[in-house]
């Protein structure tokens, strides 16, 4: 058993992450538009209906900008909480919408979602681990800080979609006025590229294959300088800058604990399988 995973885009421009098993697939996020999301996933042979279900993390534009649309066009469900719905002011149409209430996992098809409560200045928001076949993907980004969740569900994860969003340096030199500084490294904004290494050395296990570094600022961040950061503790795991410019190749991951460089990944996905 394997799962496929892409970045259909990830930063404050847009956030949108794939997970499917070659039949079905969720995404987390819609965050840019609906034609966007259905080029990029074209160009990556990925069948639109095969998504069984869109699952938002909160309601900040750059994850919600291209729900409606895409969810109403290809009759796809949308999961979601309530504080987070009523400050979207989005209407879902009842029978595509569902709501979630706690951190219980969620059945989609042969996949398992759990959402689990996240540190970030928006409305309830969440994070997620998607299983299938044993084989666990975390989308943890837009993080104020790493809490025992995250950790907890950081360990147990095979791929991680993790926030690496800016480096203290640059954020102090930057041009963002004082207040904005503060908002991110507060607490309930985003999780610096040390923070994000430091949970990845504490927290990574066997199990982890692919790292893929997510939600970098354009402004106080560089994806040299986090590859490069990350790539010197790899120690066997894949690591990916995921892109806020265009969608990432598609990745298979496996369950095997074994290094990455061991694992084969795909660049395109085999049109074959829908």
């Amino acid at each position: 058993m394997s799962l496929y995973v892409t970045s259909i885009n990830s930063g404050s421009n847009g956030n949108c992450y794939y997970v499917g098993n070659g039949r079905e697939a969720v995404l987390i996020d819609a965050g840019i538009s609906c034609r966007e999301i259905e080029r990029r996933m074209t160009r990556l042979g990925l069948s639109i209906p095969s998504i069984k279900a869109i699952f938002i993390s909160h309601e900040h534009s750059d994850h919600i900008k291209g729900l409606c649309r895409l969810s109403l066009k290809y009759r796809i469900p949308v999961y979601i909480n309530q504080r987070t719905l009523t400050a979207t002011g989005f209407f879902i149409a009842p029978e595509l919408l569902h709501l979630f209430h706690t951190s219980d996992p969620i059945q989609i098809g042969d996949f398992q979602i759990t959402p689990f409560a996240k540190y970030h200045d928006a409305a309830d928001p969440y994070s997620f681990v998607v299983e299938g076949g044993s084989i666990r993907i975390g989308v943890f980004t837009d993080i104020g800080r790493v809490c025992e969740r995250v950790q907890h569900h950081f360990s147990q994860c095979h791929a991680v979609f993790l926030e690496a969003n800016y480096d203290d340096d640059l954020l102090d030199r930057g041009r963002y006025p004082y207040f904005l500084k503060n908002r991110i490294r507060g607490g309930y904004g985003h999780l610096s590229n040390k923070q994000a290494l430091e949970l990845f050395l504490n927290h990574r296990t066997n199990n982890l294959s692919h790292l893929f570094l997510s939600h970098l600022s354009k402004d106080n961040n560089c994806p040299n300088l986090v590859t490069e950061l990350f790539s010197a503790h790899a120690n066997g795991v894949k690591i990916v800058v995921a892109s806020r410019y265009e969608e990432s190749p598609i990745f298979e991951v496996k369950r095997w604990s074994q290094p990455a460089d061991l694992i084969p990944e795909i660049p395109l996905f085999p049109k074959t399988l829908f």
